[in-house]
Order: structure tokens, then sequence, then C-alpha cells
């Protein structure tokens, strides 16, 4: 019985550290270690929400060190696109399981008349980093295609983003569109990008801004309590 018991300790250690390893190249931003871990992980049926756990928590180190300027907008870039990547590997195994997930769904997009990614993408790498099930229909996004999203997956928040002030009216007639469809009690709005703020919301109609990718996270998880 020592015998077994000492193994079984130690597996347990072996995996906290193989965890540890994961999470520090994630904050690291080592793309290749990171992809190869995430690989072996899957091959060796390590539990996928252990992985997914440690790569949100190598993110997070990420935004802290962002927001102690230890680490600059390339460097939030490319942690997002590595984690997109890891994520590539891993979402079919975590599907697989068919564990419910806890946080809710998020549908998100640029809307039309702008093409701007990058900080929707960051928006979109730290939601699923934390839990939330998102659908990216990525740029330029005509009002109907959102409504569209939104009934198909019965999302209960919708993260508009856009960068320039031409697209405050699309946000505003994506808002109305939701009404139009009967919707609007069932989802929660919230807008970011360029010079939004709460001006912006209220033309909009929308619930809330975020103002950064971390700010998000916390946004989102306010308004699904909201709703849900």
């Amino acid at each position: 019985m020592p015998n077994i018991r000492v193994r079984t300790l130690r597996n347990e250690l072996d995996g906290q550290c193989t965890m540890t390893e994961l999470m520090e190249a994630m904050a690291e931003i080592d793309e290749s270690k990171i992809l190869n871990l995430v690989d072996t992980y899957i091959s060796e049926r390590i539990d996928p929400f252990q992985i997914l756990d440690a790569l949100k928590k190598g993110m997070d180190i990420v935004g802290e060190r962002f927001s102690k300027n230890e680490y600059f907008l390339v460097e939030l870039v490319m942690s997002a696109d590595v984690f997109k990547r890891a994520m590539q590997k891993l979402e079919p195994v975590l599907l697989s399981t068919q564990r419910e997930n806890e946080s809710g769904k998020v549908v998100i997009g640029t809307v039309q008349g702008d093409v701007h990614y990058i900080g929707k993408n960051l928006v979109v790498a730290f939601l699923k980093a934390n839990g939330f099930e998102v659908y990216d229909l990525g740029e330029d996004v005509a009002p109907e295609r959102f409504v569209q999203k939104i009934e198909e997956t019965q999302a209960r928040v919708l993260a508009l983003s856009g960068l320039i002030t031409t697209t405050h009216d699309v946000m505003k007639r994506t808002v109305e569109a939701l009404q139009e469809a009967g919707l609007r009690d069932k989802v929660k709005v919230m807008i970011g990008g360029g010079d939004i703020d709460q001006n912006v919301v209220d033309y909009t109609g929308a619930d809330a801004f975020g103002r950064d990718a971390m700010s998000a996270i916390d946004l989102a998880r306010k308004l699904m309590s909201e709703i849900m």
C-alpha cells in the first residue's frame, strides 16, 4: 500500500509540474514549446481542461505583464495568436468531452464597414482562456449576420467591435436588428474599440463598453450573470 500511495503522489506532482511548464511557456510566449506541449499532452490523454487552465494562467500572466508595461502591444498580439493556435489543437478534444461550458456563449465580430481585427482577436483569446464559448464572425459583419448567429447559438452576450467613428451607426443598427427580431431582452450587448465610451453606449443602445481585452472578461461575466 505505501508504494501505491507514493506512486499516486508522484503522478500528481508530475502532472502539476507538467502544467506549470505549459503555463510558463505561455507566459513567455514560446510558440514552438507551447504547441509541442499541447500535442504531447493530448496524445498522453491528459485532461484537456487542465491544459486549458494552464494556457489561461499563462495568458493571465501575459495580461499582468502588459498592465505593468513589462509587455507591450506586440507581445499581447503575439500571445493572442499563439493561444489561438493552441486552441485549434485543443478545442476538438474539449468538445469531445461534452462537458458543459460554465461561462456561457458569446458572439463577437467587427461590425460592417470596419476590417480592424487586432483588438477583437485579443478579446476572443482572453474570453476563450477564461472558459467562454466564443463564436467569432470575423470582420465587416452585417447586423443581420449577428442576429442570425445569436438565433443559431442562443448566445446571451453579443460583443461588437469597431475602431472608426462611422461604425457607431452600424452598432446602433445591430442593436435595432436584435430588437426587431424579438431578441433584445434575451441578449446583452457589449461594445468596444477606438473612441468607444458611455456616450456611444447610450447612442447605440448597447448595455456596456469595455476599455480593453482584460476588462472585457469581467464585463462579459457581469452581463452573463444579469441575463441568465
